[in-house]
């Protein structure tokens, strides 16, 4: 009923395309789908499924129709140096990073710095950015919390089994059967790392396009590293000055 009312439909009609009565048009599916905050690339799965062409285009980054939006992303990324700024796609495979960023994943064993470099591997396999992450209990169970939204939004096999891979490894096990609980004072949860004999404390934004009608932009997220205190941000200047 909700649903009926939110899209501004009778729930008698509703009732009978969700059982198969009726044929929806494809305004109704691309409404019901706007109101369930259903991914583009899931829109056109729908519109298919109801006999209807996909209506949302998919571009790769590196094609000239994206030259703008490319372009405009790393300007973005350029601006944000010297701390940390990465985009991702919808797996969290680094798709562009800035300077700052590259220097974090020169720090990856090769078998992690195959092409694409999974930000959820780099960070959480043992051999990788965890091994320097001094708050590994939380900033591990965050990016799991991460992970797991991912996969139930977009129902993808290789989130899952992304998932069962990360939940096997000897610092994930342990982890899972710990949940820790953040401090009273803490503002966010942030990433702690000692690099290069100095610790740096970052926090995360993550950004997403506001208004996409491609489904690569719908996918697509800004990941940018902040620095949590003034000794970090010192560092991060001194590093990649």
């Amino acid at each position: 009923m909700a649903l009926a009312l939110d899209a501004s439909v009778s729930t008698r009609h509703l009732s009978f395309v969700e059982t198969g009565r009726s044929k929806p048009s494809p305004e109704l599916v691309l409404a019901l789908a706007e109101h369930l905050d259903v991914p583009l690339r899931e829109r056109n799965t729908m519109l298919l499924a109801a006999g209807y062409a996909p209506r949302f285009t998919s571009h790769p980054l590196d094609n000239e129709e994206m030259q703008v939006i490319r372009s405009s992303l790393q300007r973005i990324l350029d601006a944000h140096d010297p701390f940390p700024g990465l985009v991702l796609d919808k797996q969290w495979n680094i798709v562009m990073a800035n300077r700052a960023a590259g220097r974090l994943l020169e720090l990856l064993p090769a078998e992690l710095q195959g092409e694409p470099v999974n930000l959820f591997r780099a960070s959480l396999h043992p051999d990788g950015l965890a091994r320097y992450t001094t708050n590994f209990a939380h900033w591990g169970t965050y990016l799991l919390r991460q992970l797991d939204q991912l996969a139930v939004r977009f129902g993808d096999d290789v989130l899952q089994a992304l998932r069962t891979e990360i939940e096997n490894y000897p610092n994930m096990t342990a982890l899972t059967c710990n949940t820790p609980t953040a401090g009273g004072g803490d503002l966010v949860i942030t990433c702690e790392l000692d690099l290069f004999d100095q610790h740096l404390s970052l926090f995360t934004t993550l950004t997403s396009f506001g208004s996409p009608l491609d489904v690569t932009l719908d996918e697509l997220l800004i990941e940018l590293f902040f620095p949590a205190d003034t000794p970090t941000e010192h560092v991060l200047q001194l590093m990649n000055a």
